[in-house]
């Protein structure tokens, strides 16, 4: 009988696969590339919104200034090297008041102060060098370090602080140019009320960052102390009362810490007790 011969069949090598297609999916290389465009506009849009709306209130203090006696040069001056507008607001309201020199400038002075630690938050996040970190120095404010804080990534954090900058130090010098100049046409400046609209736009980008209790006591506090005590100080004093608020409100939350933590821990061992 012929022999059968058993063949063994050999596993056949898996065959290469084919590269995955590109979908242009969200995880897509291209992806990147493509949404860049998109966010870059979005951030020069929220920019230049902010910029635009809080660089026309300039217009309002260089009416207010030169209403409160402050000369032409000085005024733009003040826009030109302060540009921190709440100050600049603060100086002139303090002179309207009547109060002196020195405690307009030093009320100003403590309230612009806190650009030092929004300067303290950007540097780590700018990383800028050289002559670009000292020039991006001068436009530490309020509504730069908002816009730069809520972005995402480096490129979107200088961009959006850049494009706010400058759009703002240009309208802002523009239109206190503009209000100082036509001061003159508009009468008794208090009637209009504009020394009310350089507050007004600060307590409107504060009011969102108040976001904790300690937070909202401290400025409830700070209100309660510039109001009460400005009937009875010169003016300009009760602005530099108010800072006052910080450490009282710490204080009493460290007084109020023990108590918390007492009543947390009696509540976890009555649950526990119960179980």
């Amino acid at each position: 009988m012929p022999q059968r011969r058993e063949t063994l069949e050999q596993p056949e090598a898996p065959r290469a696969s084919a590269p995955p297609e590109t979908t242009g999916g969200p995880g897509a290389p291209g992806d990147a590339a493509a949404e860049s465009p998109r966010e870059d506009r979005a951030v020069v849009r929220d920019a230049l919104g902010v910029g635009v709306a809080v660089g026309l209130s300039g217009f309002a203090f260089g009416v207010t200034a030169v209403g409160a006696g402050v000369s032409l040069a000085q005024t733009c001056a003040l826009s030109l090297f302060v540009f921190t507008g709440a100050s600049q607001f603060a100086l002139v309201g303090a002179l309207a008041a009547g109060g002196g020199p020195l405690t307009a400038a030093a009320g100003a002075f403590f309230l612009s102060f806190r650009n030092a630690f929004y300067g303290l938050r950007l540097s780590g996040l700018l990383r800028l060098r050289g002559s670009a970190r000292l020039a991006a120095a001068h436009w530490v404010i309020d509504e730069t370090s908002a816009v730069a804080l809520a972005q995402r990534g480096q490129h979107a954090v200088r961009l959006g602080f850049t494009v706010t900058g400058a759009t703002l130090f240009v309208l802002w010098n523009l239109t206190t140019l503009i209000g100082a100049l036509g001061a003159g046409a508009l009468g008794d400046t208090d009637a209009w009320g504009l020394d009310a609209a350089g507050p007004a736009a600060f307590l409107a980008l504060l009011a969102p960052m108040l976001r904790t209790g300690q937070e909202r006591a401290t400025a409830a506090a700070a209100v309660a102390l510039g109001l009460g005590l400005l009937p009875l100080l010169p003016a300009g004093v009760p602005v530099l009362a108010a800072a006052l608020a910080a450490p009282l409100v710490l204080l009493a939350h460290g007084r109020a810490l023990p108590r918390r933590r007492a009543a947390r821990e009696a509540e976890r061992t009555a649950s526990e007790e119960t179980r």
